[in-house]
């Protein structure tokens, strides 16, 4: 597990310029760096070239996608890489079709992946506070994790047959931010799942 691809799926906002997605993306590349890991780095936004894109997602060991979450959701324009690049992959690159037989039409769906041993990380920037999650009785998640938010995405990297490492959050990045305490808990993060090499 020695190369790793960051994906930056900032998109503009009108109240917000991506500053917190690319000091994060710069963090993790640094300190992933440190750790004797190489790294790629795709900034959605900026463009990108899908053959490009794939043969990445190919090198990787793993996948670190970090977005803010827009509605509740990743930005769109994250969601239309996704739809590019992974559709491109769909002849084997990243799975085989979604894995049936045509002697097996209802079984195995989504197991035909080709990334096994592949892992994933989420990373987030949301509005919400932590408080908003995990909790009966909260007015929108209704106890929900931040994963559950987020199983689509995580279900799109298991098609591939990829495993997911543990969630990283920023909380209440706009109305009772913590950054510096943030930066401290990604550092920890990164140390936890990456060990240097």
């Amino acid at each position: 597990m020695k190369n790793i691809l960051i994906i930056n799926g900032h998109q503009q906002y009108p109240s917000s310029e991506g500053r917190l997605n690319r000091t994060l993306v710069s963090k993790m590349a640094e300190q992933l760096g440190m750790r004797g890991y190489s790294i790629r780095q795709t900034h959605v936004e900026a463009g990108y070239d899908v053959a490009e894109e794939l043969e990445s997602h190919q090198w990787a060991d793993v996948v670190i996608m970090q977005l803010p979450v827009h509605w509740m959701q990743m930005p769109w324009k994250l969601k239309k890489y996704m739809d590019e690049v992974y559709t491109a992959g769909l002849g084997g690159e990243l799975c085989h079709g979604d894995g049936r037989t045509t002697d097996k039409p209802s079984e195995n769906y989504g197991g035909g992946g080709t990334k096994k041993g592949s892992k994933y990380m989420l990373s987030l920037t949301f509005n919400a506070p932590p408080q908003a999650f995990d909790k009966a009785g909260e007015w929108l998640f209704e106890g929900r994790s931040v994963d559950e938010l987020f199983m689509p995405t995580h279900c799109c990297f298991r098609f591939f047959g990829m495993t997911a490492l543990e969630t990283f959050v920023c909380y209440d990045v706009k109305k009772n931010p913590q950054i510096e305490q943030d930066f401290e808990r990604l550092n920890a993060h990164l140390a936890r799942n990456f060990p240097a090499l």
